[in-house]
């Protein structure tokens, strides 16, 4: 038994490769975009890759080698039902919709007259968003319907480009004020706003379709929760001062006092039925306090969770201490690979 492992640095590559080589297991590093793939992986019985939207070749390609992959039998990380919908909020929609999951309402149009036939008679404000982006990217609060019709008419226009150059550059200054980040990421962000990240240079515009949510006031913050496997952890994400955006905030609390049971019993229960490997749940609060899905993720960025005092198993038995939870999705590769 054998594990593929992409050769990168980024994201959670690092932690699976050192637990394989601290538990000694049998793994390989390969090139997922090498023409040769499927040759070296001849040796492996799974391929484990922490695929993400901010790279342009990983959009090209991915997926499509993923799921080529299980077809055939082979055992993946993210497997399909984990990764189709992946930065995929119009994909989201139509999945917790079709499954009767507590979603904020949402409202998609592929075509301009219907979309703004809605606006003429929707309330507002509501949240515009594009259907891939990460750390609110691409997320806005619109409050008039002369604005919600400028956007409909960009989007069925020119469109939006992937990356927000302003938004990412204010986002950057934010959080230089508050001490979370260094200076030259916000000079970077002022580079950005004329040369754009390579995903959003060569890739299109997003455009042709118009996605809103509705706007749930008075949440201070969001919950996420995170289920790998059959073990769930908990995040409390504050939203920006003067905002309503939680997500990229930097700024959290951890304490197991926060989550309601309740909760995670919902994300395991809804993990399960989806058949995900890895599912980040994000939720805010209706004003009877009725949890309400935003959207669902595989990744994460890891560090921001070794924090978290502990998790539940899937009986909603706390376990206290600290954990690489990276490590849970290897195990739960090789657990799958044995199963065959």
């Amino acid at each position: 038994m054998k594990l593929a492992i992409h050769n990168s640095t980024f994201g959670f590559h690092p932690r699976w490769i050192a637990y394989c080589v601290k538990k000694g297991i049998p793994f390989k590093l390969v090139n997922c975009y090498a023409n040769d793939l499927i040759e070296q992986l001849k040796d492996c019985n799974a391929l484990m890759w922490h695929f993400n939207q901010g790279n342009h070749s990983d959009n090209i390609i991915a997926k499509q080698i993923l799921f080529a992959l299980e077809h055939t039998g082979f055992k993946v990380f993210p497997n399909f039902y984990t990764a189709w919908h992946f930065d995929d909020k119009v994909a989201q929609k139509y999945l917790f919709e079709a499954m009767g999951a507590p979603l904020v309402s949402s409202f998609v149009f592929f075509d301009k007259r219907e979309a703004l036939g809605w606006a003429n008679k929707t309330t507002f404000p509501k949240v515009f968003k594009l259907r891939g982006g990460a750390g609110s990217q691409n997320v806005r609060l619109v409050r008039t319907k002369q604005e919600c019709k400028i956007l409909i008419s960009k989007a069925f226009g020119k469109g939006f480009p992937k990356y927000d150059a302003w938004g990412s550059l204010k986002e950057r200054i934010y959080k230089f004020r508050r001490g979370k980040m260094h200076f030259i990421e916000v000079f970077k962000g002022i580079i950005r706003l004329f040369f754009a990240p390579p995903y959003a240079r060569l890739g299109a515009n997003e455009v042709g379709y118009v996605y809103f949510q509705e706007f749930i006031p008075d949440n201070d913050s969001d919950i996420r929760i995170i289920v790998i496997g059959n073990k769930a952890f908990g995040l409390k994400r504050f939203v920006r001062d003067g905002d309503f955006r939680a997500s990229g905030s930097g700024s959290f609390a951890y304490n197991r006092e926060l989550f309601d049971i309740n909760l995670v019993k919902t994300s395991i229960d809804i993990n399960k039925r989806l058949k995900l490997q890895v599912g980040v749940f994000d939720f805010v609060f209706d004003d009877c306090n009725n949890p309400l899905i935003v959207e669902i993720s595989y990744g994460y960025a890891h560090e921001a969770y070794d924090n978290c005092p502990g998790y539940w198993d899937e009986n909603l038995v706390w376990h206290e201490g600290k954990t690489i939870k990276e490590e849970w999705m290897v195990d739960l590769v090789l657990k799958q690979i044995n199963e065959v």
